[in-house]
């Protein structure tokens, strides 16, 4: 039961409505907010990954710093819920004030910077 915060940002500029870590890969975290934004941060610092201390782990290092990895700015209204993808660990849903879907994916240069 920590006293403070593990991990902690103010990247939006309004009301944050949502965030939802990935399951499959925890250093990924989604944030939506009234500012018509869904944002992706790294906080790898605080990962599962970063936690394990087996010699694969020593020999990868992580390659992505913590912070903001990419602002998804297409919404008009206020972002309301964010999901990732039960079946692909790449792939998330956001949906705004006037009932707009989005399907997004995480760009190939993080994943590609996660998974080698």
């Amino acid at each position: 039961m920590p006293k403070e915060a593990v991990f902690s940002r103010n990247d939006h500029s309004h009301w944050v409505w949502s965030v939802r870590f990935n399951t499959f890969h925890d250093q990924l975290i989604l944030s939506s907010s009234s500012d018509c934004k869904v944002l992706l941060t790294c906080a790898g610092s605080v990962s599962s990954e970063a936690a394990a201390s087996d010699a694969l782990n020593e020999e990868r290092k992580r390659v992505l710093s913590d912070g903001l990895l990419q602002t998804f700015d297409q919404h008009e209204d206020s972002v309301y819920c964010v999901e990732w993808s039960n079946v692909d660990p790449w792939i998330f849903a956001s949906l705004s004030y006037d009932g707009r879907v989005l399907i997004s994916k995480v760009p190939k240069q993080y994943k590609y910077q996660i998974i080698f």
